[in-house]
């Protein structure tokens, strides 16, 4: 090719080109090596100037100056700006960096540069072998108050004694709602975050929480201190399924923040003091950092002001919003009594009804102008419905669903009355195929459905 390197052992040949060669023996050389004389003269020259070793190999294409690169004291201001962030025990990647310069005023290197500025400085190891930020989905509920996420994790304070901190977030905007450090992880304490919250941010219309005793066992058959009360206040109670944490995963990743921020705080000897650094941060993480999740990574305070919150369910609608309850251990009982008990007590046994076996195609023919139909996802996690494969998700496979239609749009919702994704319809012709990314609305962060 014709910016290819010269080949090495052509250069040393060049380099050793006698003085007396005939007429015409340059061109012949040039035309069959296939360089160009100019290329020829070029190492010749240097080889005579610069000794046959320097000829050997091609000079660097590197340019002798570089009017954009970035200024050594721009570089050393995006060091010292990512050591301050790591003091403060905040995130200090290139993004957050990147952000807090822009907020201060000061001249910021894009992203990729700072990224750059950080390896090049031995400040970071890259990790090829991650998944791309751009691979990950944020799921979450279109308003404020639409959903509130409440765990609790556990802390060491001076001299050992552990404890736990309750934080209660606000799905939408990610804000923090209320935090409370406690002994334990009980349902008194539990009730007190959530009636901080509400006092402060108004009613929520759904809690979401793992399956804790103290927070939601209603899947082990049990309910709550703060079920009862959130129920009271109609407001339904939801949980992930057991051993999913991935599903309160908001409140997982608000966990690590939190402790990296308390990492580079002195030891709190007490509960009462821990308090007092939770609600520095608390207060510093919903106005003053910019959330990665969030547009244009705004603060949570300000991602919460730009959307109206959602206002508090109608009265009985938590019943069919909430988690559905396990049976109790006294009905679990009863349900595996023997036959021939009712049969010695000279009663007929009732037949159990064959379960409904339900399609996971509706063919358009059979679809009004708008209806609902009870459905089945197939194992590949689609149903199809009117011609057109849907895709929901490997989370929602063998799982029961509703589809809802008129002449404008097509929703799928749980059992539970969530919204899995909602579609222009009709279906545009000639499409054959749709996953969640078409869907113009869709709840990926509810409660997995059995």
């Amino acid at each position: 090719m014709k910016n290819d390197p010269v080949d090495p052992t052509i250069r040393l040949a060049i380099a050793r080109w006698p003085d007396d060669a005939p007429r015409g023996a340059v061109t012949a050389f040039c035309t069959e090596h296939g360089i160009s004389r100019k290329t020829f003269y070029q190492i010749l020259k240097r080889a005579r100037t610069e000794g046959q070793a320097a000829a050997l190999e091609p000079r660097s294409r590197r340019p002798k100056t570089s009017p954009n690169a970035t200024a050594e004291a721009l570089k050393d201001q995006a060091v010292a700006m990512r050591e301050s962030l790591e003091k403060s025990g905040w995130d200090h990647g290139p993004i957050s960096v990147h952000d807090k310069m822009s907020k201060l005023g000061m001249q910021a290197p894009s992203v990729a540069v700072l990224a750059r500025i950080f390896r090049d400085r031995g400040l970071i190891t890259p990790a090829p072998q991650k998944r791309p930020r751009s691979s990950f989905r944020s799921f979450r509920y279109p308003m404020p108050n639409a959903c509130w996420q409440l765990d609790a994790t556990e802390y060491v304070l001076e001299g050992g004694r552990k404890c736990v901190i309750f934080q209660l977030i606000d799905d939408h905007s990610r804000l923090a709602v209320a935090s409370l450090v406690a002994e334990t992880e009980n349902g008194a304490d539990a009730v007190k975050v959530f009636r901080a919250g509400v006092a402060a941010r108004g009613l929520p219309q759904r809690l979401l929480s793992d399956n804790g005793e103290a927070l939601n066992p209603i899947r082990r058959g049990m309910t709550s201190e703060l079920v009862a009360y959130a129920n009271s206040l109609g407001v339904a109670t939801i949980t992930g399924k057991p051993y999913k944490p991935t599903t309160q995963g908001k409140n997982e990743r608000f966990h690590s923040t939190l402790f990296k921020w308390l990492k580079k705080q002195p030891f709190a000897k007490d509960l009462a003091e821990l308090q007092a650094q939770v609600e520095i941060f608390d207060q510093a993480y919903n106005t003053q950092r910019g959330h990665q999740s969030l547009e244009n990574r705004c603060t949570p305070q300000e991602a919460w002001d730009a959307t109206e919150t959602a206002e508090p369910l109608a009265e009985g609608e938590w019943v069919k919003l909430s988690t559905t309850p396990a049976p109790t251990i006294a009905e679990s009982i009863l349900a595996t009594t023997p036959e021939d008990t009712s049969q010695a007590a000279g009663t007929t046994p009732e037949a159990t009804p064959e379960p409904v076996k339900l399609s996971a195609t509706l063919r358009a023919e059979r679809m009004e102008p708008a209806g609902s139909q009870l459905m089945r996802v197939n194992k590949n996690r689609c149903l199809k419905v009117a011609g057109v494969q849907l895709y929901l998700g490997k989370l929602l496979r063998s799982t029961m669903v509703k589809v809802l239609w008129d002449q404008a749009e097509l929703m799928v919702i749980s059992l539970e009355g969530e919204l899995i994704a909602k579609y222009d319809y009709p279906f545009p012709a000639g499409v054959t195929y749709l996953s969640l990314r078409h869907a113009k609305e869709k709840f990926q962060n509810a409660p997995d459905v059995e």
